[in-house]
Formats: C-alpha cells, structure tokens, sequence
C-alpha cells in the first residue's frame, strides 16, 4: 500500500506534537485539545481539500494555547479499576462511557464504507461534493488507492480517469455557468461557488471507488473495539492495515478499552469468528446459487416488507400518555372511523415547522425493509445514517452505471462513457488476475450497487426529507423521492406527515441558495 507523505518544518512539529498522536501516520488520535476545538476541526474537514494536521496549523493554531504533552490519558488506578470491572466482571456498558477523537487519512472509498459501519458512532467524510479531485500530489500523483501487485495497467486506467474528470469538470463548469447565469439579486461568489458544486456533481461520477478521502470519527470505547475487530477480520488488506493502525492509536488514548483486541483468546477468536462467518455466507452463497449477478436495467427502489400499521402506529403514540395496556389502547384506535382516525393521527404528529421537528417515538413501531439499486455515489450518502439496518453486496459493473443527462445536453456524455469503458475493463483484468476483493477500485462511483435499507417510519421521516431536499445531488434526491411514494402506498398517513420534502425536479444550481446564506452578512 503506498500513500501520499506528508513533510513538515522543525516548527510545525513542534506546534502540531502536543495534539496529535503521532505526526507520519495516515491514523491518529487528537488529544489536549478542547472538545469544541476537536469538533470544529471535523466540521470543517468535510470541505477543507488538504489533511487534518494542515487544517489545525492553517485555521486553528493561533487561537489554541500551547501545552506540554501528556504521556498517556489513564492513570494507573483507572485502568486497574476499568480492567477489574471490564474483564472481570464483563460489564461492557463501562465501554460506551469513554470516546475518543480518530482521524482517518488517505483512505479509499471502498474502506470509508467500512469505516463508518458500527452504529453508535459519529462520522464527518470528506466530501466530492465540495472538493475537486482534479490536482495532482506533489511525488505522487492523483489521489487514489495504489498497490504494487496491481501492476503498471492500474495506474494507467486511473490516471486516464481522473485526467477525463479533470477535463469534464471544466467542461461542465462552463455549461453550468451558461445554463443558470447570475440574477441580479445573487451575490457573484455565492454564484460562482453554486456552480462549481453543480460541476462537481455532474461529474464526480467518474471518480474510480479507489479515490483516497479523509475521515474523521468519534466514538466510544466499545464501539472503536468492535470496529477494529471488524477491520482486522476483512477480507480487504487496505482494511486489515487500518485496523492495525487504528489500535495503535487506541492504545495510545484509551487502552484500557481495547485491552481484549490483542488477546489471542478473546480479540483473536472473536476475529476467527468474524472470518468463519463471512466464509461460511459466502460458501452457502455458491452452492445456492446466489453469487451470480442478477442483472438491473436501471435505478430502482423497492419496498420489499411493511411491518405493522397505522392503527398500530396511533395507539403507539397515545401509549405514553395512556395508563392502559397497548392492546387496550389499540381497541380503542381501532372502533374509531377511519376519518377520526387520520385526523388523530395529524394530531399526533402535531404541526412541524421545520424538518427537525420530528414526530413521537411511537413512529417507531412501523418498519420498511427497501431494496434498492443505485449509483454507487448515491449509497455512499444513504448509507451513513445511523439509525438503520444496511446491508450492501460487493460493487460490480453488472448492474450498470448512469450518466447524467446534463452532460449529454452538454454534448459531454461521449468522452464520459468511454472513461465508463476504460473503468469497466481495468475492473475485469483485475479481477481474472485473482483480486476478486481489490477489483472494485478500478470501478467508478457511476457504476451502481444493489443494497437494502432496513429502518423505521421515524427514521424514514427524517431520511426522506433530509436527501430529498433541494441542495441534495440528483442521485439520491431520487432515491428518496421513490421511497416516500412506496410507504404512502401502504401507509399515506406516515407519507403525509413528510410535510418538508422536496418534489421540485426541475434543473438548477443545487448549492445556491446554501452558499448565499453563507456569504458574511446574510441573515441566517
């Protein structure tokens, strides 16, 4: 695995020492720093083009007091206690007590995915919504995920991507730039910005899944172990290296929390464990049948199982204020005629006024399993929520890829599918030389994925409206729109309650209207 390497002056070392674990490694910890400082550090990652070490001395330095470094974060006393608690006693619920603030670095998109798998976490991605992957590293190149044992071809196939990218998004900036000039009651950089996030839109398609991103994580100290557990057991080396790494830094922080990891006789056969699983799915996989891909035409979404309903739903949100058992509360619901009914159920929800006023916790007594076939860019973006089963199979080229259609309009769409082409074929030669898991790099992120969503009706409220909003990309504005119209099929009084969703479908400047509310002096 080679990545790109990152120098820094005698002065920058010893501004940077204090706060980070270690200054020449793609994964570190932050520590004595305050805890908005390490927050506002991952906030601003998400758009910042550079690394997170860079960001602090750039933007944060001057305004954080220097300190010494501390050698450790846990006194002898605690982890002596923390351990007689953690493995004597296994209370594991003493691991969701403690966290710890991880950066991330030079990571493939393939890993981000499975980075940002446990639950009970919280992530900040950098974004190819924000950031152009058109420049190349000074003694490196562009930025994507390299391995000597992928020979010069893979090197090849990429640079051509990332070079026709490179020439799309400036094609793209200018027919944006054309087909949406400036109002006069639009500030000129808010413009300009708002069209080169539209660019960048039309375009990051074309980046190959090995594209290298930043992350930063937080998490608590039984969350960080399973995650490491899980890296450590992945059949993908570049997940195997990161894990090795990530404990590294974990024990720096908080070692006491993934003090089982090391131990042959609980962190190693749980990863044997993980490994026998995954061996034995895949095996039955085959003699079922089941690997050889099913072909899809196009995008799609389908809902696949509804549970419960919205009978159900109404008494699960009166339970609260009941003094009855739900069945009571049920029959209750249930003698009332339909029209009462719905007009309980709008009363229930109460009057939203904006998306973040969500409904009663009794929403979560209605489920919806989704399956659905996208753009790989598009499950990037679905797929970090939170609260919700996912479940994706491995990226192929199989199920086809899409090609927006400004850049047909734009007269773009040609050079576009031949880079579609040049990814497609660096995948098979990949693959027929044996690196089944390493294959899907070549692939770009047009190329679509096959997944299943599993959440509830509350969680489906906030998802659906919050992608389907106006500033979200086309791709997974789309997704949403398919799955609001599935559950109003089965349950129109929940669709009905999405009162913040966007149908708008007309083409504009996503970004606008954000990057206008952003400019100094806008009222917020």
């Amino acid at each position: 695995m080679t990545l790109p390497v990152e120098h820094w002056s005698d002065e920058e070392r010893e501004r940077l020492a204090p706060h980070f674990t270690n200054l020449d490694r793609p994964v570190f910890g932050l520590v004595n720093l305050p805890e908005t400082v390490k927050g506002a550090l991952f906030a601003r990652y998400s758009r910042y083009p550079g690394t997170l070490r860079r960001l602090f001395l750039e933007e944060f330095a001057d305004s954080v007091p220097e300190v010494p470094p501390i050698e450790g974060s846990e006194g002898k006393r605690a982890a002596d206690l923390y351990e007689r608690i953690f493995l004597g006693y296994g209370d594991d619920s003493v691991a969701q007590l403690g966290g710890a603030h991880i950066a991330c670095e030079w990571t493939s998109n393939l890993l981000t995915k499975i980075l940002q798998r446990p639950r009970l976490a919280s992530y900040l991605e950098q974004s190819t919504r924000y950031i152009a992957y058109d420049t190349q590293l000074e003694g490196f190149g562009y930025r994507y995920y390299r391995d000597p044992r992928f020979g010069p071809e893979y090197e090849h196939a990429l640079d051509d991507l990332f070079g026709t990218y490179s020439s799309l998004l400036e094609g793209m900036s200018s027919w944006a730039a054309e087909q949406f000039p400036r109002r006069d009651d639009e500030s000129a950089a808010a413009h300009a910005r708002a069209v080169r996030a539209k660019a960048l839109d039309l375009v990051r398609g074309l980046l190959p899944a090995a594209s290298l991103s930043h992350m930063g994580i937080y998490a608590s100290g039984q969350t960080y172990e399973q995650l490491v557990l899980h890296l450590l057991a992945h059949p993908l080396a570049e997940a195997r290296t990161y894990g090795e790494l990530l404990l590294e830094e974990l024990q720096k922080i908080i070692p006491s929390f993934v003090v089982r990891v090391p131990r042959p006789d609980r962190g190693g056969r749980w990863i044997e464990f993980l490994e026998d699983r995954r061996t034995a799915a895949d095996d039955a996989a085959r003699r079922l049948g089941l690997d050889a891909s099913e072909p899809a035409a196009a995008p799609s979404v389908r809902l696949l199982r509804a549970h419960g309903t919205e009978e159900e739903l109404v008494a699960a949100l009166l339970y609260e204020s009941g003094a009855t058992g739900e069945e009571e509360a049920l029959r209750a619901v249930r003698a009332l005629p339909a029209a009462d009914r719905a007009a309980l159920l709008r009363e229930l929800i109460g009057t939203r006024e904006n998306r973040r006023h969500r409904p009663g916790r009794g929403f979560e007594t209605l489920r919806y399993r989704f399956e659905i076939v996208s753009d790989y860019g598009a499950f990037r973006d679905l797929q970090r929520h939170r609260l919700l089963t996912c479940q994706w199979q491995r990226l192929s080229p199989d199920l086809g890829a899409d090609v927006p259609h400004a850049l047909v309009a734009a007269g773009l769409a040609g050079r576009y599918e031949r880079a579609l082409d040049v990814s497609r074929a660096e995948y098979a030669r990949l693959r027929g030389e044996g690196f089944v898991e390493e294959a899907p790099y070549a692939l770009s992120l047009a190329f679509r994925i096959r997944y299943v969503l599993e959440l509830d009706a509350r969680e489906a409220l906030h998802l659906i409206e919050l992608r389907s909003g106006p500033e979200g990309h086309p791709s997974y504005r789309a997704v949403a729109h398919e799955m609001r119209r599935a559950i109003a099929g089965v349950h129109p009084g929940v669709a009905d309650a999405m009162t913040f969703v966007d149908d708008s479908t007309e083409e504009r400047l996503e970004r606008l209207l954000s990057e206008m509310r952003n400019e100094p002096g806008a009222a917020t």
